[in-house]
């Protein structure tokens, strides 16, 4: 018997060799991965990857490298209003599409996005299918994986769950479910495909794969799903454990070597699988820091305001040596935006004089200023996510040791226009799964080489963010 609420499962298969099974069938067909990410988070589950952060061809050739290459390229869409979403989706898709026809190597589509089911779920799938049709070879099927297992995101008996202070909730219970943007209220996957679909998609449409067809019937059985799915179907992906993925992604590799092609929802765990990657243990210092600490501060931008955050910068603030600055959100938003640049030099000042003495926090006051509408809402988020990374850019001459950014659009922003970076390496991850460190490779003069730890709004524990900021600053010795 099994105290979790999804009751009992079938169990885990003793199979061992998958993961190196993924990996001949991706060599032997050249097959690329790209990934367009809505958010800079979702390479949390993978390493020595490259991240793309502008739509650019040319920095798409470049991160896609070696005999199974696979690259993320970072579109923000979660920041965005859905026109905007679906022509960028559209515009990097076609640019990805024709760079795998200009090669002669077939390529696996993936729209990452949240693991807690926020962001322009249909929009960006069809606009994916656009591009496919387009240049007359449509997707099969699409596959909805929203597992983030490191973080307690996994999906049985078709329902959504999500950890939350240790105990599984379903998804639509949570907090993420009443997002001012992004907000719904199902839990189970194929009544929010349809919902999403606002009536384009019918229930006949809507198939699933069980933990039964994965752990008993094995990669054959998946197979026969995916090959029996209909052109324009959603096909839901329940999942506890890697190695429920890892059946799901060689079954659809090699469903797709027999002529078929997939189109991919997921969260941030399916990557990794569909790479067919190792687990990789957390960063240690040595990795982080190959030549020593040089021994200077740091810089942490928070701008999510999830509970989960604030509870993490209450922790911050108690054990961790850190000189706060707080920006007033609504004393910004009513201000000439003519006069943001004195603000912003205001600010970067402070910090710099601080960063002299500790760590420094730069805070968006705490009381979340919405708006009657998503749009609105977004706006006011984009105008105060460019005044954050105005002030990282002008603190940059500090020399700050490292930068880290919690929150998707925050962590996006600061990337771009903070750190000027173009394209970046994922080290690796400070815990299991969860908070990357990137590695700047085209950017800013004054970021190459210099750490830049990305941090989901919603992952960790309340100690995660002081954790983060111990391994950082050298205080731990790991």
């Amino acid at each position: 018997m099994t105290d979790e609420p999804w009751g009992d499962v079938p169990p885990i298969p003793a199979d061992t060799d998958v993961r190196s099974r993924i990996r001949r069938l991706r060599a032997e067909s050249g097959r690329m991965i790209g990934v367009l990410d809505d958010d800079p988070t979702g390479s949390q589950s993978v390493h020595g990857i490259q991240v793309v952060t502008v739509p650019d061809p040319a920095e798409y050739r470049a991160a896609l490298t070696g005999s199974t290459p696979t690259a993320f390229v970072l579109t923000n869409t979660r920041s965005m209003a859905e026109p905007a979403a679906v022509a960028l989706n559209m515009s990097v898709g076609a640019d990805l599409v024709a760079l795998a026809e200009k090669r002669g190597q077939p390529i696996d589509i993936v729209s990452r996005s949240d693991s807690t089911l926020r962001g322009h779920f249909f929009a960006e799938i069809a606009a994916l299918e656009r591009v496919r049709a387009a240049r007359g070879r449509s997707h099969d099927a699409v596959l909805f994986v929203p597992a983030y297992l490191e973080a307690g995101r996994v999906t049985a008996g078709d329902i959504h769950w999500a950890r939350v202070d240790g105990r599984y909730v379903p998804v639509g219970q949570t907090e993420f479910a009443r997002d001012a943007t992004f907000g719904y209220s199902e839990s189970n996957l194929r009544e929010f495909v349809m919902s999403s679909a606002r009536g384009a998609i019918g229930s006949e449409r809507v198939h699933s794969i069980s933990l039964g067809d994965i752990r008993i019937g094995g990669p054959e059985r998946v197979a026969e799903i995916l090959d029996g799915a209909g052109r324009g179907d959603v096909v839901v992906v329940n999942a506890l454990d890697y190695t429920d993925l890892e059946a799901v992604a060689l079954a659809a590799l090699a469903v797709e070597a027999g002529g078929k092609s997939f189109l991919y929802r997921t969260g941030p765990s399916f990557v990794r699988a569909l790479d067919g990657q190792e687990p990789r243990a957390p960063l240690a210092a040595s990795e982080i820091w190959p030549h020593g600490h040089p021994g200077r501060h740091g810089l942490i931008v928070v701008g999510s305001h999830v509970g989960q955050t604030s509870r993490q910068v209450a922790v911050l603030g108690k054990v961790h040596e850190t000189a706060e600055v707080e920006l007033d959100v609504p004393a910004l938003l009513a201000r000439a935006e003519r006069t943001t640049q004195l603000y912003v030099d205001e600010m970067a000042g402070r910090i710099a004089a601080a960063l002299e003495r500790s760590d420094v926090l730069l805070l968006t006051s705490r009381t979340l200023v919405a708006a009657s509408d998503r749009e609105s809402s977004l706006l006011i988020a984009q105008r105060v996510s460019a005044c954050v990374s105005a002030i990282v850019n002008a603190v940059l001459s500090a020399e700050p040791a490292w930068v880290l950014a919690k929150g998707g659009i925050t962590s996006h922003d600061v990337a771009v226009t903070g750190l000027g970076i173009r394209r970046a390496e994922v080290a690796g991850q400070l815990f299991a799964g969860m908070v990357s460190v990137y590695r700047p490779i085209s950017a800013d003069a004054r970021a190459v080489g210099r750490p830049y730890v990305v941090f989901a709004g919603n992952v960790g524990d309340e100690n995660a963010l002081a954790d983060v900021a111990a391994r950082m600053s050298g205080e731990d010795g790991v």
